[in-house]
């Protein structure tokens, strides 16, 4: 592969953060919509908000590594 392969390699890689960032948005605006209809379950709905973010936003770390690698190691 040439050197312009790694370059395109590591853009597509990059790609994957998009769908992270969304899917991460979209947990939080339903979190807060949950927490706004029945606010007595804030600390049961916190923590469930706080583990799928952390759980969508390792996508957009594997991606970010992805691309780094294909940048730096060949």
């Amino acid at each position: 592969m040439g050197e312009a392969g790694y370059y395109i390699a590591a853009a597509i890689a990059i790609l994957g953060v998009m769908p992270s960032a969304l899917g991460e948005g979209m947990v939080c605006a339903k979190a807060m919509e949950g927490i706004s209809r029945n606010p007595e379950a804030y600390s049961k709905i916190r923590s469930t908000m706080i583990l799928g973010c952390a759980l969508v936003e390792t996508t957009a770390i594997y991606s970010l590594l992805i691309s780094i690698l294909c940048l730096f190691v060949h």
